[in-house]
């Protein structure tokens, strides 16, 4: 097998083009990813220390709500990845192991049809930037293979999400994208303190409110803040 590196680079750079709005560029690297590892799906979320978390890039529609479903529920492996600082990888979600884990998730995903999730952290040095999440309609563990290209992946990932310049070769990607434009994600602090004011309470309850609301109503948490801020919904106290 070439390279993990250089195979990504150079599958990347051919579904990509200098210059791209880092958005897109993101989109194009999970469907890479995804026919790379032979995966159903790939999604990117955003996450901090400081309590920022947000889909940035999936591959697909249902990509992009599976990996939802993590911060609408808060659980899943793309939390524990992040927490524990290494790869959550499940071959299979219909273990009663992973239902007890995280029962919530695993069933709102085996609803939309994934049956194995595996999720790779985003970091660099003591930094988490976030989690790189592969699904699959089909159980199974990723090959030997596919593990260090999944990896890869990540890292490139890592690179764009800091405005690196990436390159070796007029094969591989050249012009990584600016820094990842996730200002709309600010609608979800702000509603979070509106409703910790409205609500008179902490502002972890006012965002498990909101994750509460966004799943009752089967409801991207975005959608649900950006209503928030438009006063359009108000949480009631029960």
């Amino acid at each position: 097998m070439d390279d993990p590196a250089r195979t990504v680079r150079r599958l990347v750079a051919a579904s990509t083009r200098p210059g791209m709005a880092t958005d897109d560029f993101l989109t194009h690297l999970c469907r890479t990813a995804a026919e790379a590892l032979s995966a159903s799906g790939v999604g990117i979320s955003v996450m901090t220390d400081d309590g920022t978390r947000g889909v940035c890039a999936a591959s697909d529609p249902l990509s992009e709500r599976v990996e939802d479903l993590q911060f609408v529920m808060g659980e899943g492996p793309c939390i524990d990845a992040f927490a524990a600082r290494r790869p959550v990888l499940v071959a299979d979600l219909g273990g009663s192991a992973v239902h007890r884990r995280w029962p919530s998730y695993a069933s709102a995903a085996m609803q939309d049809g994934i049956r194995a999730v595996f999720a790779f952290p985003l970091q660099v040095g003591a930094a988490r930037l976030g989690i790189l999440d592969v699904l699959r309609h089909q159980a199974g563990p990723l090959t030997d293979e596919q593990v260090p290209l999944a990896l890869t992946f990540a890292d490139l990932t890592v690179e764009v999400l800091l405005d690196r310049q990436v390159g070796a070769g007029n094969s591989d990607v050249t012009h990584a994208p600016a820094a990842v434009d996730v200002g709309h994600r600010a609608e979800i602090f702000q509603a979070q303190g509106m409703v910790m004011v409205q609500l008179g309470v902490s502002l972890g309850e006012a965002l498990s409110r909101m994750r509460a609301h966004a799943y009752a109503e089967n409801r991207p948490l975005d959608d649900v803040a950006r209503d928030i801020v438009a006063r359009r919904l108000h949480l009631d106290k029960d």
